[in-house]
This record gives C-alpha cells, structure tokens and sequence, in this order.
C-alpha cells in the first residue's frame, strides 16, 4: 500500500482552510451549516455502531471520552450528543483554524445548549500533542475519523521521508486507551487496505468490526462506496 500515494491538493492544509472558510461564510450568511463529509447515512451507522457498543450509561459520567480526528463542521459529534453521550467528554480535533471556528459557531446555534460543552481545538494530529485531562490521562475510549485518513494520505512526505499515512497508527495508538476503538469511514481504501495500516505490529491493534453499508455490483465485482472499520486496541 505504501506504493504509488501521490500527493494531492486535498491534501494540504491550504485547501481545507479554505473550504471551512467559504463554509464558514456560508453559516455566518445563511446558516448552512456545511457539507456531511459521505453524507448523513455515514453519520448514522457510526453513531448506531458506536451504541452498539457503547451503551447510553444513566450516570453521563460513565459516557465514553470520544476523540474526533479531523473533525471538521461538528456534525459527527453533534450526532453522537444528540443519541445521548455526554458532551462534556467529547473533543474534535482539526488542523484548519476555519474548520473549528464553524464547529464553534454551529454547536453555539444548536438548540441543545450544552453542545457547546463539546471541545473544538485546533491540532495538528501528526505533529502536535492533543491536550488530556483527568478523564484521558489513559487516552480516550473511542477514536473517531470520517474522512481525515483519507485527506492525509494525500499528503506529502515529511523531511524525514515519511508518508503522512505511515506516521498515523503509531500517533493513533498513542492516544488510545488500553481496551478502547478506533472506528474509522473511508472512501479512498479497501478493508483490505485499510487491516494493512492499522493491524502493521506497530500499531498494536486488532481488528474489531465492520459496519455493512450498501453494496453496487460493476463488472462482475461487488463493493461500496464507502468502508467503516472498527480496530481495538488490547488491554
């Protein structure tokens, strides 16, 4: 998999800061609160994957700590508050200042008032410490990427020679805690291609699950538009 990645515009951040700034606008303008990186239906069978296993507690302290990578607009984490986890425990990270400033502005609009409870940082995953507190000390129970494992692979290699997809497992597994998931949705890779990343002995993770999505059948060959994968890391 390492061969044959070129690099691309969507994969710098100069193209997404200034996405999130025309959508930034658009919200300020007319409310639009942007687009759904693989539309709604991807939304709803990570959150209804996510209460799979990780049941609503009745005690919202028990909510699982849940880390977005690439967290663009909110909406994956806004969807994740409104099936009932705690949003006080949730924190997006993204490495376009635009793209948290519309989170910011969308969760200050939501009629639920304590989405602004939600955490919207500015951080460069592959580069920058993501700050914890008490409750992530250990890492986060859930890690969540929609989109942003796509966007990275497109980008160039650092100085050292290596591939923005090559750093990500280890940065990842840093930020896991012991027993906690990683669920990610990509459009770009295979679940083949994606088990090669994510399971490489480095890593330090097992696959968990997948998430059926629809499926189109073209030259004889059957597949999806999108993959949704679910790796744990071991106690």
């Amino acid at each position: 998999m390492d061969e044959g990645f070129v690099s691309s515009t969507l994969g710098t951040k100069e193209y997404w800061d200034d996405a999130y700034h025309e959508e930034l606008q658009n919200f300020h303008e007319i409310g639009d609160e942007g687009e759904i990186w693989f539309g709604p239906e991807s939304v709803e069978k990570m959150v209804d994957s996510i209460l799979d296993h990780y049941p609503i507690p009745t005690d919202s302290t028990e909510s699982p700590s849940i880390l977005e990578i690439g967290c663009g607009n909110g909406m994956l984490l806004f969807a994740a508050h409104e099936a009932g986890y705690n949003p006080g425990k949730m924190h997006g990270i993204d490495y376009s200042e635009n793209a948290i400033s519309l989170a910011k502005s969308v969760a200050s609009k939501k009629e639920t008032r304590d989405a602004t409870l939600i955490k919207f940082t500015k951080h460069d995953f592959l580069t920058e410490d993501i700050p914890r507190d008490d409750t992530t000390s250990g890492g986060w129970d859930l890690i969540l990427d929609k989109g942003t494992f796509d966007a990275i692979s497109l980008g160039k290699k650092d100085e050292s020679g290596h591939a923005p997809h090559q750093l990500y497992p280890q940065r990842l597994s840093a930020l896991m805690k012991p027993g906690g998931r990683f669920l990610i949705t990509s459009c770009n890779f295979t679940e083949d291609e994606l088990k090669s990343v994510f399971l490489k002995p480095e890593a330090g993770l097992v696959y968990h699950s997948r998430i059926q999505h629809p499926t189109f059948t073209f030259g004889g060959q059957s597949g999806s538009i999108v993959v949704t994968l679910a790796f744990e890391k071991p106690q």
